[in-house]
């Protein structure tokens, strides 16, 4: 006998403005919760001190996911000099200092080294497994592992303010996998003045803005209310990155069933990844062929 699913069919998108002090999981298992949801993740973790864009999907959302994580997203961020951490931000040891300090000059000069494909080492406090474990549980017990580079892209860095001597804000613009952290330490050991984060915050995340965010006290006021699903996204603003045709009717009932079905399409290359849609509601997505959308996943 079939499993009955507990809690309700709910899907689309929600957009929490998280707060520090709080992990990803957690926001992620307070909103399941709060909509009562069969189904419940997020596009793309914040470490417990940031802030900022935390796309959480519901129900047949949770599809879409790998869409958001993929595309870019904007970071504030504002660098400490003259001090490291044990996790490159401020809740973490000072395990070094220096008294040097850069001008703006040498700060712009070092950012290039730090914009388009580039290799980035992840923090030793990260979700990265090594040997089946993860490295800040390692980290935690004392141990001091190598780990291996990673490539990110970084569309932009800039510096956008200067308080003073000691911090310096900036803004950057990157694709999946991008560590924040190792970019203030790194930046700081390319000036010679080693660095951390001090804060972090997420301004947007792909379509999702930090400005349309829902805070946690908004969330507990309307939990397991009726009123709660108003807050809710349409499912639709996960595929915004992909092209989009219209299902046949015909098409949209073979689809349904997880079948390649004939679609209206128009400038569509041969085996692009598209979403189609059928009477206003995202169906089905899959590659384009003749024609033919060929599902790789359907939302019911």
């Amino acid at each position: 006998m079939a499993r009955t699913k507990k809690g309700r069919a709910v899907s689309g998108w929600l957009i929490v403005d998280k707060p520090a002090g709080i992990t990803s999981t957690s926001v992620v298992n307070k909103v399941k919760w709060a909509f009562q949801a069969q189904k419940a993740g997020h596009a793309g973790t914040l470490d417990p001190a940031a802030t900022g864009v935390l796309a959480v999907a519901l129900g047949e959302a949770t599809k879409t996911v790998p869409y958001i994580t993929d595309a870019l997203k904007c970071y504030r961020f504002m660098v400490r000099f003259g001090a490291a951490t044990t996790t490159d931000d401020a809740e973490g040891t000072v395990i070094e200092t220096a008294t040097t300090r850069p001008s703006d000059a040498e700060i712009e000069s070092a950012l290039t080294a730090f914009r388009g494909n580039i290799q980035q080492v992840p923090p030793q406090f990260s979700a990265v497994k090594v040997d089946g474990e993860r490295a800040y549980d390692l980290a935690r017990e004392g141990e001091q592992m190598d780990l291996a580079a990673r490539p990110l892209w970084v569309d932009s860095l800039t510096l956008t303010e200067r308080p003073d001597a000691d911090h310096a804000l900036l803004e950057m613009v990157c694709g999946k996998g991008g560590y924040v952290r190792s970019i203030a330490r790194d930046l700081g050991r390319a000036l010679g003045c080693l660095g951390h984060v001090q804060w972090l915050r997420r301004e947007w995340s792909g379509p999702f803005d930090a400005s349309d965010g829902v805070s946690l006290e908004e969330i507990d006021r309307l939990a397991r209310s009726e009123e709660i699903d108003s807050l809710i996204k349409p499912l639709e603003l996960g595929l915004t990155n992909l092209p989009q045709v219209i299902a046949t009717p015909e098409g949209a009932a073979r689809l349904r069933n997880g079948n390649p079905g004939m679609v209206i399409a128009s400038g569509i290359e041969w085996g692009t990844e598209v979403w189609a849609s059928f009477q206003g509601r995202a169906l089905a997505v899959g590659r384009y062929q003749s024609g033919e959308l060929h599902p790789s996943r359907v939302f019911n």
